[in-house]
């Protein structure tokens, strides 16, 4: 092996940051030295090198961002062929193009331009997505591209999502374009919780019992087959907000652990998070996901459902309400609670006996 490239990194990865060369041109370096250290949608890697040799080329620099396959570094010795090369005669013609709308498909819509139009876009550099046409038969027009232009540039520059950002967007416009969301929400009253009662430990026990009474709100979905797969272990992502975007980090085994060992445990995460040192199998598996975004502010929400799993739980601030019991009128307190769920795996009865569960559990004293 003389070029080394980006392997294939798992769990479906297409590509990665560059974080730091470990490296320089000219290094001698042994077989599984670190290389570099890439970012990816679930935490830093290194990657190791897969011979021994010195170093000729490197081919990115930090910040890149790097698809699979893509040359890392060059080994010093015999030089690859180039597969590159053109074989053949290219084959002229007399016959004139003519200067149609040609339709593309990006994300999820169609973009309808000729290629004079599209040219222009890449000459100002305009993202055709952005454009609303005003042709006929919604056509870009140069007008339209070159009104883009003008408000864009009265703004910043563009800044490239990266790192975790960046898969937090490819993850949530995956979501959006693969799940059947549906939301429901409801109100639990907690007046029987004791002072200081700790909030997300129990949501941990409460959505337990919910994942016991309808199991298939713990199931990964295959899409490919419409095939799901109800889990036995309840495998918890907890939704974890930080500068860089959104880390879901998962707690393994819920349902078998200690409320003191859970809370070590997510102590411990929310560490690991903060200081960006958390390990890959720690961000892998959830087999559904709690969001207690409340801790922030807001009462609900329709939390994003992320293939395969198939439920997310989302929790508002706690609050204190007028509450009707036994016929009269009292201040109480209610913790609102967000239920989405894949519509073509869950209906919305498993939902509604899921939540309701939820409910009951946290209206009890302990």
């Amino acid at each position: 092996m003389k070029t080394f490239r980006l392997p294939d990194l798992g769990e479906g990865l297409q590509e990665a940051e560059l974080v730091e060369w470990r490296v320089h041109a000219g290094d001698e370096v042994a077989v599984d030295q670190p290389l570099l250290a890439v970012e990816t949608a679930k935490a830093v890697v290194e990657i190791p090198s897969p011979q021994s040799g010195r170093i000729e080329r490197i081919f990115a620099k930090s910040g890149d961002i790097i698809r699979v396959g893509a040359p890392l570094v060059t080994f010093e010795g015999e030089k690859e062929e180039d597969a590159g090369t053109v074989v053949g005669a290219v084959e002229t013609g007399a016959g004139v193009m003519t200067d149609a709308p040609v339709t593309v498909a990006r994300g999820g819509g169609a973009i309808r331009a000729t290629p004079a139009v599209r040219a222009l876009a890449r000459k100002l550099n305009v993202d055709l997505s952005m454009v609303t046409p005003s042709g006929a038969d919604g056509v870009i027009t140069a007008e339209d591209v070159q009104r883009v232009a003008r408000v864009l540039s009265e703004t910043e520059p563009a800044e490239p999502l990266r790192g975790f950002r960046r898969a937090m967007a490819q993850n949530m416009a995956f979501a959006q374009a693969e799940v059947a969301a549906a939301t429901i929400v409801d109100d639990a009253r907690v007046d029987a919780w004791a002072p200081g009662s700790d909030i997300t430990m129990r949501l941990i026990r409460a959505l337990v019992k919910g994942c016991q009474a309808e199991p298939v709100l713990n199931c990964w979905f295959e899409s490919a087959t419409l095939s799901r797969r109800v889990l036995r272990k309840i495998d918890l992502g907890i939704a974890v907000d930080t500068p860089d975007g959104l880390f879901v980090p998962v707690l393994r085994d819920v349902a078998n652990r200690s409320v003191a060992d859970l809370r070590e445990g997510l102590n411990r995460m929310r560490a690991d998070v903060a200081e960006r040192r958390v390990p890959p199998e720690e961000m892998r598996g959830a087999t559904i996901t709690l969001s207690n975004f409340g801790t922030i502010a807001g009462r609900y929400a329709a939390p994003v459902v992320l293939p395969p799993t198939v439920a997310i739980l989302g929790a508002g601030r706690l609050r204190q309400e007028a509450v009707v019991t036994d016929g009269e009128i009292r201040v109480g307190r209610v913790i609102p609670l967000s239920l989405t769920f894949d519509h073509r795996v869950v209906s919305g009865g498993e939902a509604g006996r899921f939540l309701a569960t939820v409910m009951a559990d946290l209206a009890k004293a302990t």
